[in-house]
């Protein structure tokens, strides 16, 4: 009994690819990534494996939230705020543009099907 569940585990591992070291590749959900990077710029580009875009793209997040409460607290003028909001979401938006864009070219490269939402498609065209 034992020698046959052996048998089964080290079947199991060469079929899975664990025991070559084969890359596990799956298709990637590009409005996934997007909205993880909208919500917190540089999230969708860590998920997916660029470590270095994606510390780049928190740290101007967090530059832009600290150097706009910098202004905000410390100028006597009534617009700072808003502008330093609409650099906060132009910065996530274009953190979600770039996090979809790598899904996008990931999928293509490994020959997968495009498969997204009708409404991102027509606005990213």
């Amino acid at each position: 009994m034992r020698s046959i569940f052996v048998w089964l585990l080290v079947l199991f591992i060469l079929v899975s690819g664990v025991a070559f070291g084969k890359e596990n590749v799956e298709r990637r959900d590009p409005l996934l990534y997007g909205l993880a990077s909208f919500v917190i710029p540089g999230l969708g580009q860590f998920i997916q494996g660029d470590t270095n875009k994606a510390l780049t793209h928190f740290l101007v997040d967090v530059a832009i939230g600290v150097a706009g409460g910098y202004l905000a607290l410390f100028t006597p003028y009534a617009f700072v705020t808003p502008v330093i909001a609409a650099a906060h979401l132009v910065w996530a938006l274009y953190s979600a543009m770039d996090s979809y864009e790598m899904a996008v070219a990931y999928n293509k490269e490994h020959g997968f099907a495009q498969a997204g939402s009708p409404l991102f498609v027509m606005v990213t065209k």
